[in-house]
Order: structure tokens, then C-alpha cells, then sequence
């Protein structure tokens, strides 16, 4: 034999093995867990001194912890329907009181995607959007809301247990049902650490598997609770915003503070809890050395900070959330990272179409950050987002504007004149200085505000 016709046999005998081991190399399944209303500092492995969150901890440091993740729009609604979706609020048009999500879009969600693609999906625990024609039942072989069920959900013995660990017991069950070999996607909604708004007694319910805990503790004060932070804000940001009233149902008095601050973070610690159960099932299952596990918040939450209860505006309270990835198929040397690119929720959809091998849709908005994970530093990632809020309610003002690296722009559009806002993070991290009229700053607000219209442009249906 020539060397030339050995060669060719070698490269063709390299490429028939290259491809057998594809086909036998297991696509890895996938479990992404949503928390509700978490910004991203309440994590001991964020740096959190007194929240407990062990299990998230230990995925933080065997996987990939974002510190640098955000909500495009800081509301449940429209951020769930771009999680699915990959789309920016503009470009979906859901949120409260809006339209169903149309077809064409839930026709190249992730879980739709997912599911012509081979994999066994499922959804369980708060939903968040309305769909146009019900696809559910295309979109997942396992569809479980309980949306409109109170936290202590009633059991068939007439007992009450937590939604989220009827959340964790739900996913065990997915997960104990799984066909062999049948590659999965698992979306577990938790409608914790949601206040239950009609209950202002007992915002806060907690589920018995961490009673007790803070108990012993006095938790600090919101860090930017000055009454003169609060009074520098315009009127249609006082008063009469839902903002301002829930902050009187929960933050008011430092009595009242320290109950319900408690209690949210047992909500917390309570969905770490349940989170353990489900990693521990993977373990049982044989599951766990393939299975990529995700965990964000849908938006941020201040907490008391500003003197505001809620999220809705432009503040980073409200648009950063925690973002965590394991995958424990990751080489050593490729774990226990912090990435500081910025991350959004419309690249949930596009980074678990890339983990499944799928083409990503024209329409995605988001990109995925595969890329990240693997340490790489993409010379085109983003250096700012578009970010917005759209939900037609006099309490919460509309605005839209641009994050960046250093500036923040926003434009409270409702108001007569507009009002905006202009933040220097590099010189005022916190946000307590309004540089808008200030002239020095003028090239950088005009800058800001066409910035504002040139990503909006081509977002727009």
C-alpha cells in the first residue's frame, strides 16, 4: 500500500470513528430551576454574610457562578416569556394585561425545540404566561403548574405541604420515570420567594424544613435605607407606586422588618432545600454524571433598599439576578469560575439549544453563553442590553433605557415631560446621584438616548 492510500484509509477510518463516538456520546440532560423575586446577593457563594444557601453554594463552586446576570424587563410576567421565548419584552409584547404569547414564538421556545428534538420535556410550578392556542401540551410531555395555588398547597391525606416541596417531590417523580437513555429538559418554576400579596400578616411563608432558621439573628438594615435616598426621587416614584405601598406592608417599621426579612430568606433557604432533594434523586437515579443543572432568578427585589419594596425599575436591585450552571461533565480546571460578562435572561433559550446540539432560531434575540462556560472570552459579547418595562399600571411607571459597563440610561416615557436618568457606576456604584440635567454630562445623555433607539430599532415586531 502507498503511503498516500494509507493516509486517505487512516483519515477516513479517523472520520468513521469520530462520527460513531458522536452518535454514542449521551446528549446531556437538563434541569433549570427558576426562582422568583431573588437579586443576585442573596447567595452565600455571592458573599451573602447570613443567608444559608449550602447546595447552591456547592453548584457555585464545583460549576460557573454569573455575577454579572439580568433581567431585560424586571417583572415575572414578561421575563418568564423571555426566558422561553429568547425574545426582548418589545419583541414577545407579553406582560400583564397584554396579549398570549402568539404561536410562532412558542413554536420556537426551548422547550418546543427541545421536544421535536428527541428530548422528554417537562414544566412544573409557577407558569407566568399566557399562551395562544394552549401549546402546553406540544411544548411538554409533563406540564404541572400551580400558579394560582397558595404556597401551602393541600395534599390528597388533607395535609398542607410547601409548593416548593411539592415542586421538588413533582421533579423526583420526573425524574424517577425517565426512560432510559431518553435525553430530558426540566423546568422547575418555584413561585417562591414571591410575598403572598393578599396575606399581609404572613407575607412570607416559609416551608417547614428550615423553621427556625434566623431565628437567633438580627438582620441589618437595607444598606441604602437613608429616608434622604427616598425623598431624591421624583413624585411619580413616591407615594402613589406600588413600590412605595408594598414597602409599607413589609419594610416600614424595624419590627416589621425584621419578621418578614427572616421569612424571605427562609423562602430562599427553604428552595435551596428543595433543590438538595432534587440533586439527591439525580444521584439515585444514575442521573447526575450528565445532567447540566441551571439556577436564575426572574428578577431582582429590593428588599427596603431606596425606601421601595418590589423590583420594576431601572436600579440593579431590580435587574440583577443570580446565575449559576453545573455541569458535571466539565474538566476540573473549568470549575469554580466566576464570569463577569454580562448575562441576560433571553440567553437562557439559546444556551440550552446549544447543550442539546440544536440550531439556534434567526429569532433569538439572546446568545448563548456556551461559549462562558467553556472560558472563553467571545471578542463580540456585549458590553451593554436594552432593558425595559412595559406593564400598563399608573403604580408602576413605564421606562425603558440601556445598562452598560459603566453609564445607565433611563427614560420614564409615561411621564409629561419624559423623565430620565443618568447613572455613573464607576463613580456611584449605587446609583444616588440623577446626572441627567447635569450639564457636564450632556454629550453623554444624548449619547445614551440615541444608544437607547439604535438597539430598540431592530427589536421592534
Amino acid at each position: 500500500m502507498t503511503l498516500r492510500r494509507l493516509t486517505s484509509t487512516l483519515v477516513v477510518l479517523s472520520s468513521a470513528f469520530s462520527l460513531a463516538t458522536a452518535a454514542e456520546t449521551p446528549k446531556p440532560n437538563l434541569i433549570f430551576f427558576l426562582i422568583d423575586d431573588q437579586r443576585n446577593d442573596t447567595l452565600g457563594c455571592a458573599g451573602h454574610p447570613i443567608i444559608k444557601t449550602p447546595v447552591l453554594d456547592s453548584m457555585a463552586a464545583e460549576g460557573v457562578r454569573f455575577e454579572n446576570a439580568f433581567v431585560t424587563t424586571p417583572i415575572c410576567a414578561a421575563s418568564r416569556a423571555s426566558i422561553f421565548t429568547g425574545l426582548h419584552e418589545t419583541s414577545h409584547g407579553f406582560t400583564f394585561g397584554k396579549p398570549p404569547l402568539a404561536k410562532e414564538l412558542t413554536d420556537n421556545s426551548y422547550s418546543m425545540l427541545l421536544r421535536n428534538a428527541g428530548y422528554r420535556t417537562g414544566f412544573i410550578g409557577k407558569y407566568g404566561v399566557k399562551t395562544e392556542g394552549q401549546p402546553e401540551a406540544e411544548m411538554f410531555d409533563l406540564f404541572e403548574p400551580h400558579d394560582r395555588l397558595p404556597f401551602m398547597m393541600k395534599q390528597k391525606d388533607g395535609s398542607l405541604r410547601h409548593e416548593s416541596e411539592v415542586a421538588a417531590d413533582k421533579a423526583i417523580q420526573f425524574l424517577k420515570k425517565n426512560p432510559k437513555n431518553k435525553p430530558f429538559c426540566l423546568s422547575v418554576s418555584f413561585k417562591a420567594s414571591h410575598a403572598n400579596d393578599n396575606d399581609h400578616d404572613d407575607h412570607f411563608p416559609w416551608s417547614k424544613a428550615v423553621d427556625g432558621m434566623y431565628d437567633d439573628i438580627e438582620i441589618p438594615a437595607p444598606r441604602l435605607n437613608d429616608p434622604a435616598i427616598y425623598a431624591n426621587h421624583p413624585d411619580f416614584f413616591k407615594a402613589s407606586s406600588m413600590a412605595r405601598k408594598r414597602f409599607y406592608w413589609r419594610w416600614d417599621t424595624p419590627e416589621k422588618y425584621q419578621r418578614n426579612i427572616k421569612a424571605y430568606f427562609r423562602m430562599i433557604s427553604g428552595v435551596d432545600h428543595a433543590i438538595g432533594r432534587v440533586r439527591k434523586s439525580l444521584e439515585q437515579s444514575g442521573l447526575a454524571d450528565n445532567t447540566i443543572i441551571i439556577y436564575m432568578g426572574d428578577n431582582g427585589y429590593f428588599m427596603g433598599d431606596r425606601g421601595f419594596a418590589g423590583k420594576w425599575s431601572h436600579y440593579e436591585q431590580a435587574l440583577r439576578v443570580p446565575l449559576i450552571v453545573f455541569d458535571p461533565r466539565a474538566p476540573k480546571e473549568k470549575r469554580g469560575k466566576v464570569v463577569s460578562q454580562p448575562t441576560l435572561n433571553i440567553d437562557l433559550a439559546p444556551t440550552l439549544i446549544e447543550l442539546a446540539g440544536i440550531s439556534k432560531p434567526d429569532q433569538y434575540q439572546g446568545a448563548s453563553y456556551v461559549p462562558l462556560l467553556n472560558g472563553q472570552n467571545p471578542s463580540d459579547w456585549r458590553k451593554d442590553f436594552f432593558c425595559e418595562h412595559l406593564m400598563a399600571n399608573k403604580s408602576i411607571p413605564k421606562w425603558e433605557g440601556v445598562r452598560g459597563e459603566r453609564f445607565v440610561y433611563a427614560r420614564y416615557f409615561d411621564q409629561d415631560p419624559a423623565y430620565e436618568f443618568l447613572h455613573d457606576l464607576k463613580a456611584d456604584p449605587d446609583q444616588l446621584t440623577n446626572l441627567a440635567k447635569n450639564p457636564e454630562y450632556k454629550t453623554k445623555l444624548t449619547e445614551m438616548r440615541q444608544r437607547t433607539r439604535d438597539i430598540k430599532a431592530p427589536l421592534i415586531p
